[in-house]
């Protein structure tokens, strides 16, 4: 059976999808600390290789397998891979990604059926390929990277959140069939905050200004500390960071509020000030080699620490009135800060006299 202690007298085995770079990256790091044996999987062979060497410097090892998680076949092919090589797969997290910053109107059905692909069947081609080496030993743990956005849409990033909710979705409908069939195989699904990732350098977009995250922004290191601690102590879900539990529950209570809330600050608050480049290079289609690392550029607003939660679940009761409260009081009083004019349901907040 899989054991729960960090070390094993058998190395534990982890294959990390989108680990050339951000939360991927971070994650694969926390894991070497321990010793484990970490599958490394992205598109770019280089930035693994560097990976690989920075896993192997803190005491883990790794092997490297390139692969476009939009095709499955490169995806079976690595987990084949690492299987055979280290002998099993006890946990494999589902991590990479591509987005668009734009409204749906600018995009074309290429970009957004290219987010698709990646984001979620991605997630659904390593969900079956850890499926394939688990199931026949009735054990092991998969980790699904989702988001606030998985509960939550916003404006510019239409199919990234369409593909988060997917995710959760396909996740809830899996877990039912494990269920079902007694299986010991774990599903976990970690709903993220915005993190200070190289996404917003490499993410393509038609807006006129460089991306950014939606404050407040944590570490990628707080997501793999996460995400490590999942694996010991699996979960449903885990929500990361006090805005994530905002979000969330505040989509519950008031989503026709968050509808014209999101509308009014999310275009300038996905935005620097900066314009975008003339030259700017992205990674929908192919990898930026330049841009692999860890942590983004946003080091000077991310937090080093969050709030973590399991939900939806009995322990987050206690706190459930009092974060609806915090929410709609906030939201409230930012509104009204700022449209002492505006319409809600068709109602004046202030009546002229």
């Amino acid at each position: 059976m899989l054991m729960n202690s960090v070390r094993s007298p058998s190395p534990q085995v982890v294959v990390i999808t989108g680990a050339s770079a951000g939360v991927g990256r971070a994650t694969a790091l926390r894991f070497a600390r321990e010793g484990w044996c970490i599958g490394l999987v992205a598109r770019d062979r280089e930035a693994l290789e560097a990976v690989k060497r920075e896993v192997e410097a803190r005491g883990g090892s790794a092997l490297v397998a390139t692969a476009d998680v939009s095709e499955a076949d490169t995806v079976f092919a690595a987990a084949d891979f690492f299987a055979n090589t280290f002998g099993h797969i006890d946990v494999w997290v589902n991590d990479a990604m591509v987005t668009v910053f734009s409204p749906v109107w600018d995009m074309t059905p290429a970009e957004f059926h290219r987010v698709t692909v990646v984001t979620y069947l991605g997630f659904v081609h390593g969900t079956m390929a850890a499926l394939r080496h688990m199931r026949p030993f009735n054990r092991g743990k998969i980790i699904q990277i989702g988001s606030a956005l998985a509960y939550r849409g916003i404006p510019l990033q239409s199919a990234y959140c369409g593909s988060k909710y997917a995710i959760r979705g396909f996740t809830d409908s899996l877990r039912t069939e494990l269920i079902h069939e007694r299986s010991g195989i774990s599903l976990t699904m970690m709903e993220l905050p915005a993190v200070n990732t190289p996404q917003f350098d490499w993410a393509r977009t038609h807006m006129p200004r460089q991306p950014r995250p939606v404050a407040p922004i944590v570490q990628p290191e707080v997501i793999a500390r996460a995400v490590f601690d999942a694996v010991r102590h699996p979960r449903r879900e885990y929500w990361i960071g006090l805005s994530t539990l905002k979000v969330i529950l505040g989509n519950i209570a008031l989503p026709g509020f968050l509808d014209r809330y999101l509308a009014k600050v999310a275009f300038q608050g996905q935005q620097t000030k900066a314009p975008v480049a003339s030259d700017r290079q992205d990674n929908l289609t192919k990898p930026v080699h330049a841009l692999h690392r860890t942590r983004g550029r946003f080091g000077n607003e991310a937090a080093e620490k969050a709030v973590v939660v399991v939900g939806p679940a009995a322990r987050i009761a206690p706190i459930l009135l009092g974060g609806l409260l915090l929410f709609a009081t906030g939201m409230f009083v930012a509104a009204a800060a700022g449209r002492s004019r505006g319409l809600i349901r068709g109602r004046r907040i202030f009546p002229g006299r």
